[in-house]
C-alpha cells in the first residue's frame, strides 16, 4: 500500500502555497530554496515566488532533500554552512541521485570553498550579501543555460549541469571584494576597477589578479 510521505515540519507557509500551483502553466519552473536563516530564507523564497516560480523552501538540507525526492524542483538554491548537512551534502545527493541542477548562495568566497563548488558542479555561485535583484537574473539565466543544453523543459533535464560555470574571474573577484568588504556588487565593481587602473591592468586581468592572490593566501594558511 503506498503511503505519502508528509512535509518536513520545516517547510514554511511558502511551501504550502507553491505546492498549491504545482502544475501551473504559468509558473518559469519549479525551485528549492534552502538557507538556515529564516529572513534570508523568507526575502529570497517571495521574491522568487513575485518572479513567477513555484517555490519550495526548507531551513536544513535533511529536509531539503526529502522535499526534493518528492516534489523534483528543476533548479535548488543552497546555502553552503548550515547545521547538520550542510549545502555541499545537499548538492551531492542532488546530483547523484535526482539529476537536479543547484546554484550556491553562500557568505564564504574562499578558494577552498569555490574550489569544491567548481568541483560539485553548480550552475552558478552567489556570494552574500546580495538582493532578489540580483538573485533572480541568475536563476533565469541558469533556467536558460539548462534549457540549452538540455530540453526544452527544465523539469525533465537529466544531463550534467555544464563544465565549469565559475571560469570567468570577474563575478567570482566580485564576490570577494562583497565578502570581504561588506559592499553591494556596484561597489564591489566600482572598487576593482579603481584596483584595475592603478595597476594599469584591464578588469578582467585585475579580477585574475585578486584571485590569484586569494588562492595563494589559502595555499599558505
Amino acid at each position: 500500500m503506498n503511503t505519502a510521505v508528509p512535509a518536513p515540519a520545516s517547510a514554511t507557509a511558502a511551501t504550502a502555497g507553491a505546492a498549491g500551483r504545482t502544475g501551473d502553466e504559468h509558473s518559469k519552473g519549479k525551485i528549492l530554496v534552502v538557507d538556515d536563516d529564516r529572513l534570508v530564507l523568507a526575502t529570497v523564497t517571495h521574491g522568487l515566488a513575485e518572479a513567477g516560480y513555484e517555490v519550495i523552501d526548507a531551513d536544513n538540507g535533511d529536509d531539503a532533500i526529502l522535499l526534493a525526492r518528492e516534489h523534483r524542483p528543476s533548479l535548488a538554491l543552497l546555502d553552503i554552512r548550515m547545521e547538520g548537512k550542510s549545502g555541499f551534502d545537499v548538492a551531492e545527493t542532488l546530483r547523484d541521485a535526482y539529476r537536479i541542477p543547484f546554484m550556491f548562495l553562500s557568505a564564504f568566497a574562499d578558494a577552498a570553498t569555490l574550489e569544491q563548488v567548481r568541483q560539485l558542479g553548480a550552475v552558478a555561485y552567489m556570494t552574500k550579501p546580495l538582493d532578489v535583484s540580483q538573485i533572480v537574473p541568475t536563476v533565469e539565466s541558469a533556467f536558460r543555460r539548462l534549457r540549452e543544453t538540455g530540453s526544452a523543459a527544465p523539469r525533465a533535464i537529466s544531463a550534467p549541469v555544464p563544465a565549469d560555470p565559475l571560469a570567468d574571474p570577474l563575478p567570482l573577484a566580485l564576490g570577494v571584494l562583497m565578502h570581504r568588504h561588506a559592499l553591494q556588487r556596484a561597489a564591489a565593481r566600482q572598487r576593482l576597477q579603481r584596483m584595475a587602473s592603478e595597476a594599469g591592468l584591464s578588469e578582467q586581468q585585475q579580477a585574475e589578479r585578486l584571485l590569484a592572490a586569494v588562492e595563494e593566501l589559502a595555499r599558505s594558511a
